[in-house]
């Protein structure tokens, strides 16, 4: 039912069909499966990356430490007593290598506030961005979406720092330092418009909180979710505290299912996965890394004590996580248990895995149980969400790690008659006939368990890459910051040349999944192995060829005009690599040579695919219809790469390829108009000459004087750059007069007069065979050559296209009237050579300052790569920041790219931060040591900060 037709209804007549409904359809709305398409993790050991943390559980170390000089000083805090006042049983933890250094600039934060930002809001920041990134998911993207961020965290020991210093505390102290700001501030950077949560339930905050994103995506409520936490250890007082109460254990070591175990180890770090429901996941073409099939939340209620476990509670949430999963328990064959390490805790949890997904059943493989907390230390907050990860590299690289520091089982637990087994070494785990799953348990000190059941991605199909066809590629990547991109640099380089993945993709990816920050580069080559070593070159600070970088404004986005070039610049394989790998160029090529082909009796196709010898593109009636249909076909190429201009202008013929682009003329009226014009300009071959000429306007008209309308300025390409036009005597002459002169000129390889005195019955002509052509407006703003100008908004009347045949082409003012608007990038659209000259002719401003850009490739190197100049916009000026639509689909399900962008998402490099040191005392002094309490002092004596 629709649900205006709901608005009428009673609160009893809702009640009753929301009771059917959730009869009927509840089940299946608790098990719709939830994608996990990001993930990014922080933790002890060096770990910077899901790829990081695999090959640290992979290889089963530990990355246990002492207390780093810079948190506190872990001698002065540290007792082997466990009843000696104000000390710690441990001074060993899992600690990062770095928590006060933040990439301000790349959020937009200001100096003074990051200073008062608890650090782990900045941690959470970078590594939220981080699993969006390996999402696939830019920052345009989200903005404004429906994304929820569902983040734990529940340490304040930065608050208490900043509040040990009252006469500090200033307005950026509250939202740097509360909790609920954790979730909000990554929500407010990014623009998301959905739920916005911090959660607290102790150490299963986390898992708790990836229940919750999970059931806002299933209600609606949500289209994406940002789930994970955050736990940072910079003071040492709760450290005292779980020594009081007995939870630490005196190495720093977690000790999981043991003989040996005797508390836990703290640890620190943050992870964040990114979810989406799978149905929308597999529509949108997003790499799937796991699927969430079920989870669940529950309270220990009253056990025996507030911070004791309960082991028919957990029993009763792993039950409940398989039924809203729909899966029979012996599905699971691995269970990342919370596995603290504690005598009393491990034995509880065993048993309650063992009654429930550890029980033998007919075809029931082993079920695996472990612990990452052995290896990194308990994250607390963090914990949940790095369970999860683990879970999910474990299915992806189909082994389970061995669990560290496990030598002999513990005499509390039992597993026998069980199903249940700790791997002590790699263990394979591979794929079968059906799907593996895992499942992760948390469970909180002050009673609140959570369960999530993971099962392994679909074997979607995968659309193959395109094979290589030696056009080149164009990787596009950027930064915020010109040291940052070098490290972007260095890394893309280093995954290049892993060759784990084809080129294509890999320039999919990061044209159309990743955010194009400001600072930019580009490059082009043949391989991986190219681009990779053109990509070093940068990163060292050095040149290298086909490569270029730059800054895009950030003030306002730049105006683009297209150039469309006229004639002399064609040749006989113009297009060919086109039409035969890009459908779109090869449709529009196709439905002009269906238009043109009744009115010349010849094939457009036919006469572009001859060879040099028997090319007929040097007849203009053949030229003009073949660069009129490369340029339209060129620029509905670039519109289905999302690039569309915002004014055109056209060289002589040129200008009909802008007036149908503009929408002034249709499609089979435009064909008409260059067809008539070709042919009628075609019967003034070898009544004339032209010649290029190095002189001002002014200059010029002054010069032609004297021939008494012999010659003519035929056009204006730049300040000092004007074609005369004109009878072949008269035209010697003169150049013989600025040969004396010493002024510049170039007699033109061309037979005709165009643009001159001897084109006036032709103009006639023209005009005669086009009447009755009706215009229409133009629907984008046109800059005429015949006037320089900007196209009056009333449609043209038939008289203007002979002035286009006979008056001046007033090129250079058209294109200064175009910067003196506002345009800044400027693309020409047809074969080369002509952007190169217009370049170096670009007058006031332009030629300064504006990007020109041209389609094709050089001329001596267009017979090896025809297409490769398609790339040359990007690879001149990268910064100038062309806008791209959101990627379309082409048929298949692919996305629509840059060119040659192929469509299969993979894991590439995290993104780079470029940061600095902030703690609280000032950016770039040496952070504060917490000192220890003199004996028998109360702890809160001592001023944090």
């Amino acid at each position: 039912m629709a649900s205006d037709a709901l608005k009428g209804l009673s609160a009893l007549k809702l009640a009753l069909m929301a009771r059917q409904l959730r009869e009927s359809a509840e089940p299946v709305l608790r098990a719709d499966p939830i994608a996990v398409v990001g993930m990014g993790c922080r933790t002890p050991g060096g770990v910077e990356s899901p790829a990081d943390l695999w090959e640290l559980l992979r290889d089963g170390r530990e990355a246990i430490r002492e207390v780093p000089a810079d948190r506190w000083d872990g001698d002065a805090w540290y007792s082997t007593d466990a009843a000696a006042p104000a000390k710690s049983l441990t001074k060993w933890g899992g600690f990062l290598d770095r928590i006060d250094g933040f990439d301000a600039a790349y959020f937009g934060v200001l100096p003074r506030e990051a200073e008062r930002m608890d650090p782990q809001q900045r941690l959470l920041l970078e590594v939220a961005i981080e699993a969006l990134d390996d999402a696939g998911l830019s920052e345009a993207r989200l903005q404004g979406s429906r994304t929820g961020v569902y983040i734990a965290s529940y340490h304040s020991d930065y608050a208490q720092m900043q509040h040990n210093d009252l006469a500090a505390v200033d307005a950026r102290t509250l939202t740097g330092t509360l909790h609920s700001v954790v979730a909000n501030r990554l929500s407010y950077l990014l623009d998301l418009r959905g739920p916005s949560l911090s959660i607290d339930t102790a150490c299963s905050s986390s898992l708790v909180a990836i229940h919750l994103a999970c059931q806002s995506l299933r209600s609606g409520e949500s289209d994406l979710a940002v789930a994970g936490g955050v736990s940072l250890m910079i003071s040492p007082e709760l450290m005292v505290s779980l020594s009081k109460v007995g939870f630490m254990a005196p190495d720093g070591r977690c000790k999981t299912f043991d003989e040996s175990a005797d508390g836990f180890g703290r640890g620190e770090g943050c992870g964040v996965v990114v979810l989406k429901r799978l149905a929308d996941a597999v529509a949108d073409g997003d790499r799937v890394l796991g699927v969430l099939r079920g989870s669940a939340v529950n309270s220990d209620g009253h056990s025996t004590l507030l911070a004791a476990p309960n082991g028919l509670a957990q029993q009763a949430m792993v039950r409940e996580a398989l039924d809203n999963a729909q899966l029979e328990p012996h599905r699971i064959g691995f269970v990342e248990a919370h596995g603290t390490g504690t005598a009393l805790g491990d034995p509880i949890e065993v048993e309650a895995l063992a009654a429930t997904v550890g029980q033998p059943a007919p075809g029931a493989g082993t079920c695996y149980i472990g612990a990452a907390k052995a290896n990194i230390g308990h994250l607390e907050a963090g914990a949940g969400v790095v369970g999860l990860i683990k879970a999910v590299l474990a299915l992806q690289h189909e082994a389970i790690p061995p669990q560290p520091n496990f030598t002999r089982l513990s005499h509390h637990i039992s597993l026998a008659g069980t199903r249940l087994a700790v791997a002590t070494a790699l263990t394979p785990w591979p794929r079968g006939a059906q799907a593996r799953c895992a499942a992760v348990s948390s469970f909180g000190v002050g009673g609140t368990n959570a369960h999530v059941i993971v099962e392994e991605a679909p074997a979607l199909p995968a659309e193959p890459s395109p094979p290589g066809d030696g056009t080149g590629h164009l990787l596009p990547l950027s930064a915020k910051s010109p040291e940052a991109l070098r490290a972007v640099a260095q890394r893309w380089a280093g995954f290049l040349t892993q060759g784990v993945v084809a080129l294509p993709d890999a320039v999919f990816t990061a044209a159309e999944r990743r955010t194009h920050h400001d600072v930019r580069l580009a490059v082009v080559g043949q391989s991986a192995q190219d681009i990779a070593a053109r990509l070093n070159q940068f990163a060292l600070g050095e040149d290298a060829p086909a490569l270029a970088s730059g800054q895009r404004s950030s003030i306002a986005l730049p105006r683009v005009a297209f150039v469309f070039s006229g004639q002399g610049p064609q040749w006989h394989a113009m297009g060919r690599e086109l039409l035969a790998s890009e459908p779109v160029f090869r449709a529009v090529m196709t439905e002009c040579d269906a238009l043109l082909r009744p009115l010349s009796g010849w094939s457009l196709l036919d006469a572009l695919a001859a060879d040099e010898a028997h090319s007929r593109l040097g007849e203009t009636e053949v030229a003009q219809p073949a660069l009129f249909a490369l340029q339209v076909a060129l620029v509905a190429l670039w519109k289905s790469w999302g690039i569309q201009p915002d004014g055109l202008v056209g060289h002589s013929i040129g200008e009909m390829a802008a007036l149908h682009v503009a929408g002034v003329l249709p499609l089979p009226d435009a064909i008409r108009v260059v067809w008539h014009r070709g042919r009628t300009m075609q019967q003034a071959t070898g009544l004339g000459r032209m010649a290029s000429v190095g002189l001002s306007a002014e200059a010029a008209d002054e010069f032609v004087t004297p021939w008494n309308g012999q010659l003519s300025v035929a056009a204006l390409n730049g300040p000092r750059s004007v074609v005369l036009s004109g009878d072949a005597k008269a035209l010697d002459e003169a150049l013989d007069q600025l040969t004396a002169r010493g002024v510049a000129h170039r007699m033109l390889p061309v037979q005709y007069a165009f643009h001159s005195a001897q084109m006036a019955p032709f103009q006639q002509r023209l005009t005669d065979e086009l009447a009755g052509l009706r215009c229409a407006a133009p629907g984008v703003p046109v800059y005429s050559t015949v006037t320089g100008a900007l196209l009056d908004p009333q449609p043209l009347d038939v008289g203007y296209f002979g002035r286009n045949v006979r008056q001046t082409v007033r090129f250079a003012p058209a294109i200064q009237a175009m910067a003196d608007d506002g345009f800044d990038v400027f693309l020409e659209i047809g074969p080369p050579p002509g952007a190169r000259r217009l370049d170096r002719r670009m007058p006031g401003r332009c030629g300064g300052g504006a990007p020109f850009a041209d389609l094709a490739a050089p001329r001596q190197a267009r017979a090896r790569n025809p297409a490769a100049g398609l790339r040359r916009p990007v690879r001149r000026r990268p910064h100038a920041g062309l806008g791209r639509a959101p990627a379309r689909r082409r048929a298949g399900g692919a996305a629509a790219g840059l060119p040659l962008a192929a469509q299969a998402p993979l894991d590439p490099p995290a993104p780079c931060f470029d940061p600095e040191r902030f703690n609280g005392t000032g950016r770039g002094r040496a952070p504060l040591a917490r000192p220890a309490p003199a004996h028998g002092e109360p702890e809160d004596a001592h001023p944090r900060g």
